[in-house]
């Protein structure tokens, strides 16, 4: 893909791989290990699995830790952990008694599950020597820079997440920063043009176009339309 978008626009081009934003919760199962412990197994979207161990103030029978199954699984399943609200979580304890402790536990191992969905997503570029097209942008030290930026990919990184990140975006998927308004210090003369994609279940990626300040938008931004279309066709077609 970077390859195609780095031929067609001329440009430096980079997507990241998909990665789960947003994730629900799926199920949630707790067992017991022995008197003073339990196991809550947590299952998110994307099939993710965190394990806690919960250590128990009170000995619980197994009555009770179906209960707790059914009450946890009827008020979180479906939900992301930023619409689990305090309120929610006060009445969930309410609800727990004495085993308040076991809701706190799962709802840590739940964070933590939903945290590690979040790693750093695989950045592959293209055309960063499509740099040296543009006297602006062919000056050494501003070349340097930017090819730097490519191989370490750090930067990227950062700029992508923010992207990702960022509600307004989903409006209508693509982002134009020209000049100083680009995340990357970098990239301050040049223009960045990002694009979300997403392939339902909450996985989202983001596609960038990184050119001088006088790119061609429309190109680019046609562009990034015709592939976030047929991302969304083959997402659909599977």
């Amino acid at each position: 893909v970077v390859k195609m978008l780095a031929s067609n626009t001329n440009y430096a081009t980079l997507i990241t791989g998909p990665s789960y934003h947003r994730t629900k919760v799926k199920f949630i199962q707790l067992s017991k290990l022995r008197e003073d412990q339990i196991l809550a197994v947590i299952v998110v979207e994307g099939n993710m699995v965190k394990n806690q161990i919960i250590n128990l103030e009170e000995p619980m029978d197994d009555e009770t830790i179906l209960k707790l199954n059914l009450l946890l699984n009827t008020q979180l399943n479906g939900l992301t952990i930023e619409e689990i609200s305090l309120g929610m979580i006060k009445t969930l304890k309410e609800q727990a008694g004495i085993h308040s402790a076991v809701v706190s536990g799962v709802l840590d191992g739940l964070e933590e599950t939903i945290s590690s969905t979040d790693e750093e997503f695989p950045v592959f570029t293209s055309g960063a020597t499509n740099i040296f097209r543009y006297p602006e942008l062919s000056d050494s030290s501003k070349a340097s820079e930017l090819i730097s930026a490519f191989e370490e990919k750090e930067q990227l990184v950062e700029m992508l997440k923010e992207t990702v990140g960022d509600e307004d975006t989903e409006n209508t998927g693509i982002q134009v920063y020209i000049g100083s308004e680009s995340p990357v210090q970098t990239m301050k003369d040049c223009s960045v043009v990002t694009a979300t994609y997403e392939l339902g279940e909450g996985m989202k990626g983001t596609i960038g176009i990184i050119g001088p300040k006088r790119m061609d938008y429309e190109n680019v931004v046609d562009n990034l339309k015709t592939l976030k279309a047929q991302l969304d066709s083959i997402f659909k077609k599977e």
